[in-house]
């Protein structure tokens, strides 16, 4: 199905321009990282239309890919048009599928940013609890209003494990990187820990390409609403720019920086090769385990 897709991919950032040179360059390496097939020339290949992008592509797990790869490519587009969200949508009817990227995107084009961030913020509410850190959520699953120095002390004690296992190499994760301790700061939810167990598990850093590649790993693990919505998060703070507060400053195009199209595909490509969920585990019951077994345990392979 790979270059069928392809052909459809193609035909939805087609709004008179054949897509621009960040899409193209995205889906390129899309093919070539996540697909694996470097033998398909993007340059060569015809469009396939709405209808005919319907016949061809009939499974339902690779409709919803073909609507959220659609998704990931119309963030792409800077500044996002009106014209290139309605042919997103005529393919997306065709292909009788829906979803939150849907609504945010034409809140974006019609309301602009501060609407689009409203949408975003409600669909990741519903979603919470499957993101945040098992043991912590009977204590900490609501926004903190003060401090809760308890949990801070609570992870940062984990560095008196040793050097090499999961816990250690968590609170190193936020030493190098000059990051505060959820709990510290009221304005880090408990749903951190999770999310930064997974960036030192799949070997991530906190930079714009990697937290989209993060995204894309999560997705590649599981295709769930909930690594869906996580990832939309993603291209909103690092691609599309409208996910803007007084702490953060949301970016665009950071997919054309020079190695972060690769990245994203490499990140996708791991982590459906994984052989477990790791995003989902309980990161603190295995805290004392060295952070190369974690590795092993869940089939996650080294970066190239």
């Amino acid at each position: 199905m790979v270059e069928t897709v392809t052909r459809v991919l193609l035909g939805a950032i087609d709004v008179g321009d054949g897509g621009t040179a960040e899409q193209r360059a995205v889906l390129r390496a899309l093919i070539e990282g996540y697909y694996e097939r470097p033998d398909l020339d993007v340059d060569a290949l015809s469009a396939l239309g709405p209808d005919e992008a319907a016949a061809e592509v009939t499974n339902p797990a690779h409709r919803r890919r073909v609507r959220e790869l659609m998704a990931l490519l119309e963030s792409c587009r800077h500044p996002l048009t009106d014209a290139q969200v309605d042919r997103v949508e005529l393919y997306a009817r065709a292909l009788h599928e829906d979803g939150p990227d849907m609504v945010i995107v034409r809140d974006l084009v019609s309301d602009g940013a501060q609407h689009a961030m409203a949408d975003y913020m409600r669909f990741i509410e519903d979603i919470e609890p499957d993101l945040a850190e098992p043991t912590l959520t009977a204590d900490y699953l609501e926004k903190f209003e003060t401090p809760k120095p308890e949990l801070a002390e609570q992870l940062r004690k984990l560095h008196d494990l040793p050097e090499g296992t999961l816990g250690y190499e968590y609170i190193e994760f936020y030493r190098r990187n000059n990051l505060t301790l959820p709990g510290d700061d009221p304005n880090l939810p408990a749903i951190m820990v999770s999310h930064d167990m997974c960036h030192v598990i799949a070997g991530y850093e906190p930079t714009g390409p990697e937290e989209i590649a993060l995204g894309a790993m999560q997705l590649g693990v599981v295709d769930s609403d909930a690594h869906w919505i996580q990832f939309l998060g993603n291209l909103a703070i690092h691609e599309a720019g409208y996910f803007n507060d007084e702490t953060f400053v949301g970016k665009t195009a950071t997919l054309e920086r020079e190695g972060a199209a690769a990245l994203l595909a490499e990140g996708l490509r791991r982590g459906a090769e994984c052989t477990g969920d790791f995003t989902h585990a309980d990161h603190l019951a295995m805290a004392a385990t060295p952070l190369a077994e974690v590795r092993e345990q869940f089939g996650v392979r080294p970066r190239a």
